[in-house]
């Protein structure tokens, strides 16, 4: 079948691809196409040829998978949050453990590693501790809206469709967050509209509402609403809080950051607290965490007990040990580990972050835990470098190569590496696995209905003349 550019071929799906379009292979050739599952027959209209690939957009369905069954949300073909709502759970655990599978032997050139079944979410629905909702001036409208002749392509409150920066859909209902949620954000949807102050412009970069960003407390029940804004009002914010800490109990902070940047991020240069407290509490096992606007904390809270249970498992302390954890991040890990380990130490390069962790030590108790603030690649040669037991948790891209050099350089006998990308674990894993035995991997499920995927890798230093 001649694959060409603009055309349309009608191709049967037979495997997903990590990032989560489903493939086909027309004669070999690999077309990747969005929406679609394993099974599915499409009829499919070719945007891109490549000598190696082309990618395709979903025309129609001619033939539905049979492994396909309704999503619960009426977003999902649109949205970017959970497009694997159609696949079954079952299935979609199957297919995460085939990417951090293919990753080690294509990429890594690692086969035969033992990789442990997928250890699911507890939940499915309603998981997540944290959604941050876009806010836009001009919001996107669906097929079935665009149909409507009476429809008003205004003010929009919520998330991006896939692959763009200013198209957002107005969403009164995401799943993936606990009920409370949905309502605090149709009450803010209301309030902004009312207020007269226009959306930020993505384009224009003009106007006032930014981003609603909603955190929540597995332990406590406890929510902190965000308000990301271009400037301060209070005249118009604080009413705001007060209206929403009145009507519900649950809500415990509402701050406001404040950001003129052009960039797309709901993170703002300043913080204001405008009801309520700074930050909200959190626990993970026996710890107890301040959380703030802008910390950084895992979003699924029962699934980071799971993994930090494994890294524990695996770090397998004895109350002796040097642990040295690069991207240490708020503390989570180091403070989980202090109660087995002689000494911790974290290297992490966000400030506040490194703030945030002398807190939750603190906060628990902790004195066994030391934090470093900076690029690992300057603040591991200055630091005591004898180091038992070394925790690797960085961000999606990897390591860096000199981080790796300086890795090998010490030694540690075990590492324990915690990944939220397959493709830089084993890209990293390759660049270790002269010196480290790579033992197991145990994936572990923190993102339903996504093809994102975390998992904790236990490597052991080679013996002298190893290969």
């Amino acid at each position: 079948m001649a694959i060409k550019k603009r055309k349309t071929a009608e191709l049967e799906i037979i495997d997903l691809a990590f990032g989560g379009k489903g493939i086909a292979k027309p004669d070999g050739f690999p077309v990747f196409v969005d929406r679609t599952l394993p099974g599915d027959k499409a009829l499919v209209r070719i945007t891109k040829k490549k000598k190696k690939y082309a990618e395709g957009k979903l025309i129609d369905l001619i033939e539905p998978s049979p492994l396909r069954k309704d999503a619960p949300c009426e977003y999902a073909g649109y949205c970017g949050g959970c497009r694997w709502q159609s696949l079954p759970y079952e299935k979609q655990l199957e297919y995460k453990k085939n990417h951090v599978v293919e990753s080690l032997e294509h990429i890594a050139l690692l086969k035969d590693i033992p990789v442990k079944d997928v250890v699911p979410s507890d939940k499915i629905f309603g998981f997540r501790n944290k959604m941050e909702f876009s806010c836009t001036d001009r919001r996107w409208l669906t097929p079935e809206e665009l149909e409507d002749p009476d429809i008003v392509k205004g003010f929009g409150l919520g998330l991006h469709v896939p692959g763009t920066f200013a198209h957002v859909i107005d969403i009164d209902k995401c799943h993936i967050q606990p009920d409370p949620g949905n309502e605090m954000l149709n009450d803010i949807r209301e309030y902004i509209k009312a207020s007269d102050l226009p959306a930020y412009g993505l384009t224009t970069h003009r106007g006032f509402w930014r981003f609603v960003m909603l955190r929540s407390s597995s332990a406590h029940g406890h929510w902190m609403v965000n308000l990301v804004t271009k400037e301060e009002n209070d005249e118009v914010l604080i009413p705001l809080a007060q209206q929403l800490m009145a009507k519900y109990p649950e809500i415990t902070s509402v701050v406001n950051n404040v950001t003129a940047k052009k960039a797309g991020i709901a993170t703002g240069d300043y913080e204001k607290v405008l009801a309520g407290d700074r930050c909200i509490r959190e626990k993970l096992g026996d710890f107890t965490f301040e959380v703030s606007a802008n910390s950084f904390f895992q979003t699924n809270t029962r699934g980071a007990e799971k993994l930090y249970s494994l890294v524990s498992h695996y770090a397998a302390l004895t109350g002796t040990e040097h642990v040295i954890d690069l991207y240490s991040g708020t503390g989570t890990i180091p403070i989980w580990l202090s109660r087995d380990a002689a000494r911790v130490t974290g290297i992490e390069i966000v400030e506040s972050a490194v703030a945030d962790a002398g807190r939750n030590a603190t906060l628990n108790g902790i004195e066994n835990c030391t934090f470093h603030v900076g690029d690992i690649k300057t603040v591991l040669p200055e630091i005591d470098k004898r180091c038992d037991v070394m925790i690797i948790d960085p961000p999606r891209v990897g390591m860096h190569k000199d981080v790796v050099d300086q890795v090998i350089n010490i030694a540690p006998v075990k590492i324990v590496y915690v990944s939220c990308n397959p493709a830089t674990l084993a890209r990293d894993l390759f660049m270790l696995k002269e010196h480290y035995n790579v033992l197991e991997v145990q994936p572990v499920d923190m993102f339903p209905h996504t093809f994102h995927i975390e998992s904790v890798a236990l490597l052991e230093l080679k013996s002298k003349g190893a290969s």
